[in-house]
């Protein structure tokens, strides 16, 4: 079993930035895809950045059209831990943020929830006008 624990939420004005952080105990593994999605009220989780990994290197990334250029993910292999970095935040990005994890070897990074196995309990980021 994996646990992911996100840390980093918390409010913020319009323009401002954010590091979330998603740490990862229990089971490790070599090769793996980790995403971050949010969701806002009464919709389905939307997707926001991926990655995939093997050993060291990173295999690929890729972002929602949504946050493209605001956003990105990025890893401390020897903290197991990925973080997500928002700048340039807006209040449509207020939503609670959810990292994801799914033991595979992947060159391409998922963008579907239901593509993965494991996920945190969330964190709150609300961004005031």
């Amino acid at each position: 079993q994996v646990q992911l624990v996100e840390f980093g939420g918390g409010l913020v004005q319009t323009g401002g930035s954010l590091r979330l952080s998603c740490k990862a105990s229990g089971r490790t593994f070599s090769s793996v895809v980790m995403g971050w999605f949010r969701l806002f009220p009464g919709k389905a989780r939307e997707f926001v950045v991926c990655t995939t990994f093997s050993g060291p290197n990173t295999l690929h990334a890729y972002s929602a059209d949504s946050v493209k250029g605001r956003f990105t993910i990025s890893r401390d292999n020897a903290k197991n831990t990925i973080y997500l970095q928002m700048n340039s935040l807006r209040p449509e990005d207020t939503a609670v943020y959810y990292c994801a994890a799914v033991s595979t070897f992947a060159t391409m990074c998922r963008r579907t929830a239901d593509s993965y196995a494991y996920w945190g309990q969330g964190t709150q980021v609300t961004v005031s006008s």
